[in-house]
Formats: structure tokens, sequence, C-alpha cells
């Protein structure tokens, strides 16, 4: 079985780890495949939202410092974990993290870079990079802008794990479900959002992230050239005449 496993079915791009006997701790072949399935739901036109979970205990538990270590930077055949980060917020399509278990580092970053994140009962989040002697990316650059700072530091400084429901307190998740309830509640919330256009969802995320750090005057530029692309499309004409004739909508992601 791939270490990466991909499917596009029905517009919904299922992206899962599946290294369950070391935790789904990420090798250098697992990021290359991870980037070749974000790339793909960029990129495929039959995508038009992703779901991203892992199998048994764990979603994923970081580096596998051991293989990683194997092998240089200059070797990769892909981009490193931190660029994955950037990548996965500059696709301008859903994605839905389904979190089933451990969640820890470079696993961490990967979860918090999704736009919607559904965890189990069972899942655990954390930076346990100080523990061994090391400091962490994903843990400064993205737990600390998502929850207030002295909360992001004490789970940074001590390393210590926070549970579901503490994540979800924090507004650090969306959702908590039982395990056995983790994936049709990723998959309500995808077939949500396959109601709607696709290239006014994808208008929605691309102007909320490329106007993050902007002045207001630059966010209401940016969106207002979103909205004025997304409106000359066809699916916004469909959507206007299934208003006006009372019907359902058939959008083309045209």
């Amino acid at each position: 079985m791939p270490l990466i496993e991909y499917v596009v079915k029905d517009r919904i791009a299922y992206i899962t780890l599946n290294r369950p006997e070391k935790l789904n701790a990420l090798t250098h072949e697992m990021l290359d495949g991870l980037w070749k399935a974000y790339t793909d739901v960029k990129n495929n036109p039959d995508a038009w939202l992703a779901i991203v979970t892992g199998t048994g205990r764990a979603f994923s538990v970081g580096h596998d410092l051991v293989e990683m270590s194997k092998k240089s930077a200059t070797e990769r055949s892909s981009g490193s974990t931190d660029e994955l980060y950037f990548y996965q917020q500059h696709i301008w399509k859903p994605i839905i993290a389904a979190v089933n278990g451990l969640c820890l580092a470079q696993g961490a970053g990967i979860a918090m870079g999704a736009d919607i994140i559904v965890a189990s009962e069972q899942a655990q989040f954390g930076w346990p990079q100080t523990k061994r002697g090391l400091s962490s990316i994903s843990g400064p650059v993205i737990l600390s802008h998502k929850v207030p700072l002295n909360r992001a530091l004490e789970v940074l400084f001590t390393g210590e794990f926070i549970s579901a429901a503490e994540a979800k307190s924090l507004d650090l998740i969306n959702y908590v479900v039982p395990a056995d309830q983790l994936m049709p509640k990723a998959e309500e919330i995808a077939l949500k959002i396959l109601q709607n256009a696709p290239l006014a969802v994808r208008g929605m995320k691309e102007a909320s992230m490329r106007a993050l750090h902007m002045s207001l005057h630059d966010r209401l530029n940016i969106a207002t050239m979103v909205f004025e692309r997304v409106a000359k499309t066809e699916d916004a004409k469909e959507g206007l005449k299934a208003f006006q004739e009372k019907r359902p909508p058939t959008w083309q992601g045209r």
C-alpha cells in the first residue's frame, strides 16, 4: 500500500497518510507524496476540495527524525514541510483536516494548514520539540497566530499535548466528534460546500488568505478584485438564473 493514499471521488480529493505502524511519522517518500497530492488538488478540475486524514492511532507525529536525517535537502524531489504549509494555504480550494489521533509537530503543522479541522475525541495536539532539545517552525508560525499567545507559548514551552476538547475551547479546531463519526462529519461539511459554486468558494478563500496581513484599504481592494472576477463567471450567471427560476443551480466550475 502507498504511504500516501490519494483518490478523487465525487469532486472530493482524499489524502490519507498511511504509515500506521510508525504513527504516520513523515518520511521523504511521504513528503513527496503529499506534495504530489496537494499539487493535484490545486490543478485538477475534478477536485473541488480536499479531505486529509491519517490511518491508525495518529494523524501524524511529525518527521521520522532518523529517516529524514539520511537524505539532504538538495536530494529531495519535493519542497520542504515548511514550504508545504505555505502551499496549502495558497490552494484556493477548501481543505478539511480529519484528525483521527495524535497530531504532533510537523503533523500538527499540516493539520493547521487546513481551512476546517474536525477531530476525533481521541485526538491530541502538540509540539513536543523542546523535550528533544529542538525548536519548532509550525508552532511559533502557525499555532501562535491561531490562539492567544500566552496559551500558545505554554504549549510550546512545556511540550505537553492538548486534548481535542481543549483545542476546541481555544477555537483551534472546528468540531470534536466520536471516532466513528470523524469521516462522516468531514464529508458532511464537504457536501455542504459542494452545494455552492466552486469558483465562488475559491474566491472566498483567496480573498481571505491574500488579505490576512493587509490594511483595511488593501483588503477591500483584494476582495473587490476577486468579487468582480467571480461575478463574470458562467456559474455566477447560472446562480442568478436558478434563483429567478426557483430551481437548484447546476455548477460547472466555469
